[in-house]
C-alpha cells in the first residue's frame, strides 16, 4: 500500500541534500563554535556562513538572525521581551493565531495586566482591516501580532499593507511567518516589519531549530540567561548540524521556488476539481485563493463520520489532519474553523490538506478514493 503525505502544514520530509549536509558536519565538524582551537573556529565559520546566507535571501542582514530551538520559542521571546523590556502595554492581535501566540499573550495579559485586543475576523478567515486601523487608533504602546499564512486554512496575509499601517500608527509589529518562509518571497528590507519567526521542519529542514528576525537596534533582550551565544540574546551552545541543515533547506527552498510553487499549484488545483466532481457539495474554509500549500475542506459527511475520518484515512496509508498538529491530542474543535464556521458546520468533518513539492496528483486521486469509501 502506498503512502501518501498529505501533511505538510505540520511538518515537511527532509531533502536528500540537507541530510548529506547534516551527516558531514556531524562527522567532521564536531567542535564548538564558542571554542577558540581549529575545530571550534571552524564549527563558527559554518555557523556564521549559515546566518548569512539565511539572511541573504531573506535581504536582511546576517545581525538580524537569531537562532532558536524552533518558532514557538521565537514567539514566546519576541512577545514576552516585548511588553517586559520594551514597555509594550497592548498586544493587538487575533483569535485565529497559532497557539504559540494566543497562550502568550493571555500569559501577558495575567502576569503584566497588558490590554489584549483581537481583531474582527471576516468569514473567509481574513484578517479585518478596517478593524484593526480603529484598535491602533488607541494611544498606547501596542505591538501587534498576526500571522502571514493561517496553518490551518491557508488564508494570506498581506505583510506589505499591514506592516505600513503599524508604521503609521508607530506599533511594532510581530509576524508568525512559519507557514511562509521558503515557500514565497519576503523581502526584510521592503517590509517595515519588526519581527519574525520560522522553524525548520516546515521548509523541509530538521526538526528543533528555528529562527527569529529581529529588526536591528530593536531593544529586545534575552528569554533566558547562560552564555554569550547569539550574541548575548539566546544562550546555549548552538545545534551546528541543525543550523546548518536549516540554511541548506532553506537556500534550496528558495533555488526552486518558482518551479514548486508552480507544481504544488497545479496538485491543489487538481484536487479542487476532483472534489467539485465526486464532492460537488464541499466548502473550502478560507478562500480558493489560499496559500497555494494548504487547503482547509468542509466535506457533506454526517456529522457521525468526524470522529473516524481520520482514522479511515490512515489505515488507508493516508496522512492528513483536521487542523494543527500541536493541538492533535485536544479533543475541541479548531479554534480556526470555530472563528469561521456555524456551530453547525462545525461539528462536520473538515480536513486540512497540506502540499510539498514531493505530492503528486497520484496522491489525491488516492485520496478522493478513500474519501469515497467514507
Amino acid at each position: 500500500m502506498k503512502k501518501v503525505y498529505l501533511d505538510n502544514a505540520s511538518t515537511t520530509a527532509l531533502r536528500p541534500e540537507v541530510i548529506q549536509e547534516m551527516t558531514k558536519i556531524l562527522i567532521e565538524d564536531y567542535g564548538n563554535p564558542s571554542s577558540t582551537h581549529s575545530l571550534g573556529r571552524s564549527a563558527k565559520n559554518i555557523l556564521e556562513l549559515s546566518r548569512k546566507s539565511i539572511a541573504k535571501n531573506l535581504n536582511a542582514t546576517a545581525q538580524e538572525i537569531i537562532f532558536t530551538s524552533c518558532g514557538t520559542e521565537a514567539n514566546n521571546w519576541i512577545l514576552r521581551s516585548a511588553v517586559k523590556d520594551l514597555k509594550v502595554k497592548r498586544i493587538i492581535t487575533s483569535k485565529i493565531e497559532h497557539h504559540a501566540v494566543l497562550y502568550t499573550a493571555l500569559v501577558l495579559e495575567k502576569e503584566f495586566g497588558i490590554q489584549i485586543d483581537y481583531v474582527a475576523i471576516k468569514p473567509n478567515g481574513a484578517i479585518d482591516v478596517t478593524d484593526l486601523v480603529e484598535l491602533l487608533s488607541q494611544d498606547k504602546k501596542t505591538l501587534v501580532s498576526l500571522m502571514h499564512v493561517n496553518n490551518e486554512t491557508g488564508t494570506v496575509l498581506d505583510l506589505e499593507r499591514i506592516s505600513r499601517i503599524c508604521e503609521e500608527h508607530s506599533a511594532l509589529f510581530h509576524s508568525d511567518t512559519v507557514q511562509s518562509i521558503g515557500k514565497t518571497e519576503i523581502d526584510l528590507q521592503k517590509l517595515p516589519i519588526d519581527f519574525i519567526v520560522a522553524s525548520a521542519h516546515k521548509f523541509h529542514g530538521p526538526k528543533g531549530v528555528g529562527f527569529a528576525f529581529i529588526r536591528k537596534n530593536s531593544g529586545l533582550q534575552p528569554l533566558f540567561f547562560g552564555g554569550e551565544q547569539e550574541k548575548g540574546l539566546r544562550a546555549g551552545t548552538e545545534a551546528l548540524h541543525q543550523i546548518a541543515g536549516m540554511a541548506k533547506a532553506l537556500e534550496l527552498s528558495y533555488t526552486n521556488l518558482e518551479t514548486d510553487q508552480k507544481h504544488i499549484s497545479e496538485v491543489r488545483m487538481y484536487l479542487i476539481a476532483q472534489l467539485e466532481i465526486e464532492f460537488p457539495a464541499f466548502e473550502i474554509n478560507g478562500s480558493i485563493d489560499g496559500f497555494h500549500t494548504v487547503l482547509n475542506i468542509l466535506l457533506p459527511f454526517a456529522a457521525a463520520k468526524t470522529a473516524m475520518i481520520l482514522f479511515h484515512l490512515d489505515m488507508k496509508g493516508i496522512a492528513v489532519s483536521r487542523g494543527s498538529a500541536c493541538q492533535s491530542g485536544s479533543i475541541k474543535p479548531s479554534h480556526v474553523l470555530a472563528e469561521m464556521l456555524s456551530s453547525e458546520d462545525l461539528m462536520k468533518p473538515s480536513l486540512r490538506i497540506s502540499f510539498s513539492h514531493y505530492n503528486t496528483k497520484e496522491d489525491i486521486d488516492l485520496l478522493i478514493s478513500a474519501l469515497k469509501t467514507i
